[in-house]
């Protein structure tokens, strides 16, 4: 590319861009990177079809604005290439070490597109099968790839196994798509799949009659007590003293760079004064559920607060400014089945929520709801979703990309203080 872009000259480029991602994990459900979904405007959508190379570019160009760091938090970035961005190059806007280049299932492998991916290849770039289905015009592909993803609602267990055996794990691993129960994950890791996508992670296992752990215990009884419509705030900063862990990570992300204070703070007194009772019970939430998250994979407790800051950025634009908490609340506990392995409704029957947010997070149907499912929409890339649901909240489609791009942003840098 040539020429210098403002933050102005990129951000008209990129209006009407949507930018969303799939975690990809590994055996030990280590998050390992991102598929990267895109969207140029719900009425619009970015397929095989669409066979404007400037367009597609201008997709691209939007990491001139987000940056890839913001997206994948360092994490591998995999993006579908159709057959005009693979001859004309476009991954070598990117870092090959962060790069996933997948092959769309619809590429035929002619000379010019096998030449392409040979120059990818031989410059260190992964290269990735997608909704891979063997066929033998297909082996040049295969000679070539680094990975193959197999999706798992649509090729049989014979077929699968089939595959894998032809091919082995000398050099090439697998990738199991569309993974959406525990028995699938299991099934996937005995075939020997490498790597896993799918909303499987945030499923609960349940297992009747199955206790849950001692220390989450802990957590639930304090999500119960900060809750409750009575306390105050001797009987919270007495609840949150009995537990040195809960104390020392609510001071230390208290005095983050997050929070701004300029003056240190030393004691939970002193930050529920500074606070307020409200946003002190969002915060030792967000703790609370981070630490009943210490068994899980990490994505799980990113994506609850991302989900969670993402319902908190809408309210002040739907006229729910004064909600923005409970709103926070909605988001983040809309996975505490998966983080205790219960069923939800068990859960709530014991917190002390508002009904507003029980009915949302029992998929009743209210405007509580209606925030929630924007927000999982946009995480899943389910634009036309999400193109219904933006309408029903009286939002405007280009207001969805920085509020994404400014929640995931901050998940990050809260989990990691």
């Amino acid at each position: 590319m040539t020429g210098k872009n403002t933050p102005v000259d990129v951000e008209k480029r990129i209006r009407g861009i949507h930018v969303a991602r799939q975690p990809i994990f590994d055996r030990n459900l280590k998050l390992y990177a991102y598929e990267l979904l895109f969207r140029s405007g719900f009425s619009e959508f970015y397929d095989q079809s669409d066979g404007d190379l400037a367009s597609s570019k201008t997709i691209m160009n939007s990491f001139l604005l987000f940056g890839l760091e913001s997206l994948t938090g360092g994490r591998m970035a995999f993006i579908n290439f159709t057959r005009k961005l693979l001859v004309g190059e476009v991954a070598t806007i990117f870092p090959r070490e962060q790069l996933g280049v997948e092959i769309l299932e619809t590429i035929a492998p002619d000379e010019e597109v096998i030449a392409a991916c040979k120059r990818l290849k031989n410059a260190g770039y992964t290269i990735v099968l997608d909704d891979f289905i063997f066929k033998p015009e297909l082996q040049r592909f295969v000679d070539m790839a680094d990975i193959i993803k197999l999706d798992f609602r649509i090729s049989g267990v014979r077929e699968r196994q089939s595959l894998i055996s032809q091919l082995g794990h000398d050099r090439v691993r697998f990738l199991a798509e569309k993974i959406e129960t525990q028995e699938e994950f299991s099934e996937a890791l005995t075939m020997g799949f490498s790597y896993f996508q799918g909303y499987f992670f945030a499923r609960p296992e349940i297992i009747s009659g199955k206790d849950i752990p001692g220390y989450k215990l802990n957590y639930l009884q304090m999500l119960r007590e900060v809750h409750k419509s009575d306390a105050d705030f001797g009987e919270l900063e007495d609840i949150i003293k009995r537990d040195v862990s809960i104390t020392y990570k609510l001071l230390r992300l208290i005095n983050s760079a997050a929070f701004g204070f300029s003056t240190k703070i030393q004691s939970i007194k002193q930050a529920l004064t500074l606070l307020g009772l409200k946003e002190f019970s969002k915060w030792v939430s967000l703790i609370a559920l981070s630490g009943m998250g210490d068994d899980k994979p990490e994505e799980l407790v990113l994506t609850s607060m991302s989900r969670a800051r993402f319902c908190e950025l809408i309210a002040p634009r739907i006229g729910m400014r004064d909600k923005s908490s409970d709103l926070f609340l909605t988001g983040m506990f809309s996975m505490l089945d998966a983080f205790i392995d219960q069923p939800m409704k068990e859960i709530l029957n014991d917190l002390p929520l508002s009904e507003e947010i029980k009915t949302a997070l029992l998929e009743g149907k209210n405007v509580y709801r209606t925030v929630l499912e924007t927000a999982i929409s946009y995480e899943k890339g389910d634009w036309e979703a999400l193109s219904g649901l933006r309408a029903s909240l009286g939002l405007d489609e280009d207001e969805f990309p920085p509020i994404f791009h400014s929640s995931i942003g901050w998940a990050s840098r809260i989990f990691t203080k």
